[in-house]
């Protein structure tokens, strides 16, 4: 018999899936330059010539079993090592290799974290608008997804809802700053306040809340914006990065779980992801792709693309009367829709060859996400396209 809350699923299609295959057949109808794709957050710039020179050098340097063999169940140790000490350089922490676990991607990442902190019937709490992706990781190890929502007015946390929704419960706290999908950057201020919440409310409960920081991110934050690294800011915080967005390489599936060292049993949790990985299957990512990135740490693609995309669209929205949040980085733009119903608005946008994302699923009903990593010749065409869509409708 098959299990019916898989069977479910199934008629829970991803909303953006849905609408990029749609993206995808209607480019087979008119060309798919001509159509403005604005669904997948799937990284347009090229990686970087370090990184596929690194891999041919590998492929034609190393042994067979070096590059295409397993690697050890917590990863290869001199790829953690090097890890750790970019960080450290970058950040002013003190981790070592024994406080990094190599994993298949920042979800890779987040399904070990997440089992590493809760038991089934346990609560974690996220921010809207969040990546709704967040309830399949969540809520298929057990634990409850709790969403508090959003803070409209500048996509920072709303502070006075968490802090009626925070209980005994509440084992961890899910953040990603940069945001998928607003592209907000949560401020210094912000941490810092979320951080005196955890120490005071672990101590009231008697137990631990920790933070797991989803950072895919990281590394694209624009001129003038600052983007504190979140580890400094709570001992028992608990990183998950991928090298999908930084280097252009989502298809590789290659990032790592960092434990904050000041973290209370920071190396056990460590070992304890090796464990996890024999009951869900996330263990050993490919040995190639963790060498080539440990000699690429301090390398991204051309990032500069994005926050160029991120102008035109940000300058064109708001001339056109839409309220938005500006972006601090990530490759999103998340508008407010001009009716109350923003499935109906993305409706309307797709006789315009307009393929936006509603906001839904991500917490945020009345708004729409862009993902404007495509290449900025088709941004600047679009922008005709979303003149017209506004000016014959609204």
């Amino acid at each position: 018999m098959l299990v019916q809350k898989y069977v479910d699923m199934l008629s829970q299609k991803s909303v953006i899936r849905t609408l990029s295959e749609f993206a995808t057949a209607r480019g087979k109808e008119i060309g798919y330059e001509n159509v403005f794709d604005y669904t997948l957050g799937n990284p347009s710039v090229p990686v970087p010539d370090s990184v596929n020179e690194t891999m041919i050098q590998l492929l034609r340097t190393k042994s067979s079993m070096e590059v295409h063999g397993y690697s050890p169940s917590l990863g290869i140790t001199s790829v953690r090592e090097k890890i750790a000490a970019s960080l450290n350089k970058r950040f002013d922490m003190n981790y070592t290799a024994d406080h990094i676990f190599m994993a298949s991607g920042a979800a890779g990442a987040l399904a070990h974290a997440f089992r590493l902190v809760t038991q089934p019937g346990d609560e974690v709490i996220t921010f809207a608008p969040f990546f709704p992706e967040y309830h399949p990781y969540v809520d298929l190890t057990g634990a409850v997804l709790k969403v508090v929502p959003a803070n409209v007015e500048d996509f920072q946390i709303n502070f006075e809802a968490f802090t009626e929704m925070i209980n005994e419960k509440t084992m961890a706290v899910l953040i990603n700053t940069p945001n998928n999908p607003s592209g907000v950057v949560y401020s210094s201020k912000t941490l810092e306040r979320l951080a005196q919440i955890l120490t005071d409310k672990s101590k009231e409960y008697g137990h631990i809340i920790y933070l797991i920081s989803d950072e895919p991110y990281r590394e694209i934050v624009f001129t003038g914006v600052e983007s504190p690294y979140v580890s400094k800011y709570y001992a028992n915080t608990i990183s998950c990065y991928s090298f999908s967005k930084s280097l252009s390489l989502p298809g590789e599936r290659i990032g790592y779980v960092a434990v904050n060292p000041a973290c209370e049993d920071a190396k056990k949790m460590v070992v304890m992801c090796g464990q996890i990985s024999r009951g869900i299957g996330h263990n050993c990512p490919a040995s190639l792709s963790q060498l080539a990135v440990a000699e690429n740490l301090d390398v991204t693609a051309d990032i500069s693309v994005y926050e160029t995309n991120k102008n035109l669209l940000y300058r064109e929205l708001k001339e056109l009367g839409f309220t938005c949040v500006e972006p601090g980085g990530t490759f999103y733009i998340f508008p407010k829709a001009l009716e109350e119903d923003a499935k109906v608005f993305c409706e309307k946008a797709l006789k315009y060859d307009l393929v936006l994302v509603p906001a839904d699923s991500f917490g945020c009903p009345g708004y729409f996400r862009m993902s404007y990593c495509i290449d900025t010749e088709k941004v600047e065409r679009s922008l005709e396209a979303i003149r017209k869509f506004v000016k014959e409708n609204y």
